[in-house]
């Protein structure tokens, strides 16, 4: 795993937990992550992390429309 320094002015206040979230729900919004590594960076479970990227600005449904338009493609042949 790699480690990163970030060095931050006196100045701003923040939480080392906030900072996590916010790198994590990026790289999840980005599509660098899963949900489950996200979390794990995190320090959250999946359940807590889903429920808290709204407040990041983060779409739970990261997924590009190519994808879901597939998804109804490939489910046209089952009998749900």
């Amino acid at each position: 795993m790699k480690t990163i320094t970030i060095n931050i002015p006196d100045t701003i206040e923040f939480d080392d937990k906030d900072v996590l979230i916010a790198i994590a729900s990026r790289l999840y919004e980005k599509g660098k992550l899963s949900v489950g590594q996200a979390a794990e960076l995190a320090g959250l479970s999946k359940r807590t992390f889903l429920e808290i990227l709204g407040t990041y600005g983060v779409s739970v449904f990261n997924h590009p429309s190519s994808d879901l338009n597939r998804d109804v493609e490939n489910a046209k042949g089952y009998n749900l």
